[in-house]
């Protein structure tokens, strides 16, 4: 990374002196020194080799060594478990493609770039916890530091700076071999360690500084974030001649796994189906990797509750893997635990997917906990093919092939991903508000004209490419 430029723009004396002094003081707080070797090998995932042939990689004498002729390195980190969803539908289509998807979270070796990520971490989930419990906490700090404040491209180049710290794993590389990066850290780090290939997945299309990395190709999901990135939108000073270079961005399409977008057409079906015989809706909530919302959700539950208490709906909730989410609902709906049924072995949850998609569902009310991150994060992914209706915020889940209720925002950055869904019409605008959120929901139950519309457009979708985006990743990342 050049010090004293960002994408051909000159940078001041002062944020070249920030970047420095901040990389300087996270190098010898977490002990980074750019000597410290980490030989690597490749261990093939318990949860998700079975269906997308994926390896994990560590640090270790012992293993089998990665091959760089037929493996892309999927770079990650396990912050919330939106970077992670995005990484596990782009190993799906490198699989696919028939090469070998190797996870590399950077919080898999003892280095001191984890132990950074784990203290900025901590206060990530802080704020976002804090900013669900006060108004206006969100409204004054955390909105705007998640929508604004990382914005500006040159405030953003300290951190840019401070990710040398995260190169020092990547060196153990082959140069050549593809690196995917679905966090501008892992992009910074694999940069910085001077991979020869390095695609930089921006995950939402709110435009901000944060999400890019200079040495990287920057890749988004539709036009509006091709736009905004490529002029800066807001990141600079508008001055004519400035912005992205064009072979430097690329738009491609939603990231969505192959495994989704392959039945996508029968799973429609199905839920048209299902609607034209009454049968119960299938409502899917999932619960993010910060365990936000649970009080929304919780109301939202209450909601429902007569519905699935009749019968007449069929609400399966992901927990993820927060115990404490679970409990809370047991403590604030009464009668939870007399329908509850709940699944939280992997092995019992796929089988329960599969009778589901062949309409064989016992019980009203199902919930998913699993301790294993793959397995809580993917759980979502196998439930959203028999399900008729996602309830989310508007995270990374925005840009699924499901119709979605998305919910309010948690972060200035995520309500762009509402008005995306919004705008090709494969969910609802974001939701703001309890009272608005019931008379949504009482339509998309009582009603079938807003279903029905979600899932045709989505048939639409598919047929002109917004979801191939992990399918042109994998193009891009295998050209020459």
């Amino acid at each position: 990374m050049d010090k004293h430029t960002l994408f051909g723009m000159s940078l001041s004396d002062k944020a070249v002196k920030k970047g420095e002094k901040l990389k300087n003081k996270f190098a010898k707080k977490f002990g980074y020194t750019g000597r410290d070797e980490f030989p690597l090998i490749a261990k093939s995932n318990v949860i998700l080799a079975p269906i997308i042939n994926l390896h994990d990689v560590y640090s270790d004498k012992e293993g089998i060594p990665l091959d760089p002729k037929k493996g892309m390195v999927i770079g990650t980190i396990r912050m919330g478990y939106g970077h992670y969803r995005i990484g596990m539908a782009i190993a799906s289509a490198v699989n696919y493609a028939g090469y070998i998807p190797y996870w590399f979270d950077l919080l898999n070796f003892n280095s001191a770039g984890a132990r950074m990520i784990r203290y900025l971490d901590y206060w990530y989930s802080l704020g976002s916890r804090i900013s669900q419990k006060s108004k206006l906490f969100n409204r004054f700090f955390w909105d705007p530091l998640m929508g604004k404040w990382y914005r500006g491209l040159e405030k953003n180049y300290p951190v840019m700076a401070t990710a040398e710290v995260l190169s020092d794993v990547y060196r153990q590389l082959d140069l050549n071999i593809p690196v995917l990066a679905t966090h501008p850290f892992n992009a910074h780090g694999a940069s910085f360690a001077g991979m020869k290939k390095v695609l930089n997945l921006i995950p939402d299309n709110c435009p901000l500084g944060f999400h890019l990395s200079p040495d990287a190709v920057q890749v988004v999901q539709g036009p509006s974030e091709y736009f905004g990135f490529r002029t800066l939108r807001g990141m600079i000073p508008p001055e004519v001649g400035k912005g992205i270079p064009q072979n430097q961005l690329r738009a491609v399409g939603h990231y969505v796994d192959h495994e989704l977008l392959a039945s996508l057409e029968e799973d429609v079906q199905n839920r048209i189906s299902r609607m034209d015989k009454k049968e119960p809706r299938r409502f899917l909530i999932s619960i993010g990797g910060a365990g936000a919302q649970q009080d929304l959700l919780v109301n939202i539950v209450k909601f429902l509750w007569k519905w699935i208490k009749d019968g007449k709906l069929i609400l399966f909730i992901n927990f993820g893997d927060h115990k404490n989410a679970l409990e809370y609902f047991r403590k604030n709906i009464p009668q939870f635990d007399e329908l509850l049924v709940l699944h939280n072995q992997w092995e019992e949850t796929k089988q329960f997917v599969y009778e589901a998609l062949n309409n064989k569902i016992v019980g009203t009310l199902h919930g998913f906990l699993h301790d294993n991150t793959y397995s809580a994060v993917y759980t979502t992914n196998l439930l959203m093919r028999p399900s008729d209706l996602l309830i989310t915020k508007p995270s990374e889940l925005a840009f699924y092939p499901i119709p979605k209720l998305l919910l309010e925002r948690v972060g200035g950055h995520e309500a762009w991903g509402a008005i995306r869904a919004s705008e090709i019409g494969d969910g609802t605008p974001e939701c703001v508000g309890l009272d608005f959120i019931l008379q949504v929901l009482n339509m998309l139950i009582e009603e079938d004209d807003l279903l029905k519309m979600y899932n045709e457009q989505i048939v639409q979708l598919k047929k002109i490419g917004i979801y191939n985006g992990a399918y042109r990743v994998v193009e891009l990342a295998s050209e020459k």
